[in-house]
Parts: C-alpha cells; structure tokens; sequence
C-alpha cells in the first residue's frame, strides 16, 4: 500500500501581506493557517509563492524528541551527502525557542544516528529538524528561490504596474493548477502578471488597447526568454475562450473608467472566461454582480496606505 507523501510549507511575510498571503494559501492548498507552518500532501514548488521560504519533504515525525530519536535510528539519508539543520520556527510560542547552543546540541544527536555521509560545507541535501505545534519532525529540506525578485529588472517600467510579489501571488491565486488551464491578461500593462505566469510554465495570452503599453509588456517578456502573443485589443474584442482571466483594473489618472466602461469590461470577461481574479482599488461589486459574477474569495494587498482589492470570482 503506498503511503501519502507529507510537506511542511514555512511561511515568511510581513503583516500587511498576511491577508494576500492566506488568500494565496487557500487556493494553493485548499485551506489557511494561523500559523506561518502549514502541512499538507499537496506537492508545489516552494518558488512558486513569494511567501513560502522553504519546504520540508517529511522522513519521520513524533510527538516528543525522544521519540524522533528512536524513529530517526539508523534512517538512511538518500544523497551522497548531508548536512542536518534545525529550522527556525517563528510560530512557536515564547518560551519554546530555543538558543544557537542547543539547536547545535539538538543537531549533533540527530546526526549521529543517521546513516550517510555528513558534508558540513557542500552537502548535496539538507536534513531538516524541525520543533512545531505537532511535535517533532526529520525530512529533507528545499528552500525557496526568489525567481520574482529577479523580475523586478526589467527594460520597461509602468507607474501603476504590481509588484512582482503581488503579481506572483495573483497569479497563483488565479491558476493553483497550471497544467492544461489557458489564461488571459487582457489588460496587462507592461507584462508582470504575464512573467510570473509565463516563469511558472503557465499558457499565457496578453493584451491592451494601449500600443506603447503593449510594446512595453513584449519587450519585458522577452527580456527575460519567454514567449507570448500580446495583442493590441479592447477587452472588449476579445473572443477566444480562457480557463481564468487576470485584469488589473486601470486606475490612474489617464486612465479613469467610466462606471459604463466598467461594466462593458466585467460583461466582456464574463463571456470568455469561466474564473476571473480581478484587481481593483475602486468598489467592483455592484459591477460583477451585474456581469454574472460570483464573488468566492477576497482579500486586501497592502502597501502602506496604498490598497488593492484582490477578488476572485466565478
């Protein structure tokens, strides 16, 4: 009988990211947390969300150290060689931290009872020992890249555009499942929804009614070796069908919508996609009502006293 593979994702945001955080939560796995420590068996590169700084591959868990001891007895670690590492957990309560010295200490005896070839400079894989809510856990340890960092260079700027941690949260929010789901940014500015997309192997159509915005996005894709068409096109034109729809909603001051052109453009998604994850800083729900739209998910991206509504909708 084949045992389901178990994962602990380390969260690390700031406070006013939190709300995007769980909202990126709950569409990746399914439910949230209180903690910055979710378990799940759902398998997602930790890349994949600018909030998760690690993933654990669970080995052995117990409730007590002790008994992690006597389960982690003669484990074989499967690399050529290791090194064992204690986590840091900043869900823990006060009082359950532990100092550099017994971390050390906690790490030696782990160590010592597995089987393998210890390389404290360039191990191949690290063993992490983690101190949670649940108790105690051994498993492999993969920390996070922060690919969304590097797109934060790119040729082309847009006053109003996301952040690349925004737009990377977004859009996971919007495609949890990237295989066989076509998307559309029908508004994307100068291509950061597009890039995380495109980074994360997802099929990616963009657009604008804007021709030096447009130029922008294709240039930026490019930039960095990706590939995708990016029309020159009303939202309203559009009539191919898509999985999940992405529209940033133009908000600046060349670009203020009239509460008709709002509806056209919410009336125009309802009709070529299935799931759309709108972004606004305007009230939008009167306008998705009208469109058709159900309201299933919500939260606010904060940036000082700058905010974003993130919606999600069916």
């Amino acid at each position: 009988m084949k045992t389901e593979k178990n994962y602990i994702y380390l969260y690390a945001y700031h406070d006013d990211d939190e709300a995007l955080a769980k909202l990126e939560m709950r569409s990746l796995f399914g439910a949230d947390t209180d903690t910055k420590v979710l378990q799940s068996q759902k398998e997602i590169a930790p890349e994949r969300s600018p909030f998760i700084r690690g993933r654990i591959d669970i080995i052995v868990q117990a409730e007590s150290f002790e008994d992690l001891l006597a389960k982690a007895d003669r484990l074989v670690i499967e690399a050529e060689s290791y090194k064992v590492t204690m986590i840091k957990n900043d869900s823990l309560p006060k009082g359950k931290s532990l100092d550099f010295q017994e971390r050390r200490r906690l790490e030696r005896g782990v160590g010592s009872l597995l089987r393998g070839t210890v390389d404290l400079d360039k191990p191949e894989r690290i063993v992490a020992l983690l101190r949670w809510t649940e108790g105690w856990l051994i498993g492999y340890y993969e920390e996070s890249q922060s690919i969304w960092l590097r797109h934060q260079h790119k040729p082309e700027a847009y006053s109003t555009a996301l952040s690349t941690r925004v737009a990377r949260a977004v859009v996971n929010i919007a495609v949890p499942e990237p295989q066989g789901v076509k998307v559309i940014d029908p508004c994307c500015g100068a291509g950061t929804v597009l890039i995380e997309a495109l980074s994360m192997g997802i099929e990616m159509d963009g657009g604008d009614i804007n021709p030096l915005v447009a130029r922008k996005a294709r240039k930026n894709v490019a930039h960095f070796g990706y590939e995708c068409p990016v029309r020159l096109r009303d939202i309203r034109e559009v009539r191919e069908h898509y999985d999940v729809a992405i529209i940033d909603m133009p908000y600046n001051l060349c670009s203020v919508l009239s509460p008709e052109v709002k509806r056209e453009m919410l009336e125009a998604a309802r009709a070529f996609t299935d799931k759309l994850v709108v972004v606004t800083v305007e009230e939008l729900d009167p306008f998705l009502r009208e469109a058709g739209f159900q309201v299933t998910d919500r939260a606010l991206a904060k940036k000082g006293r700058f905010v974003r509504e993130i919606i999600v909708c069916r």
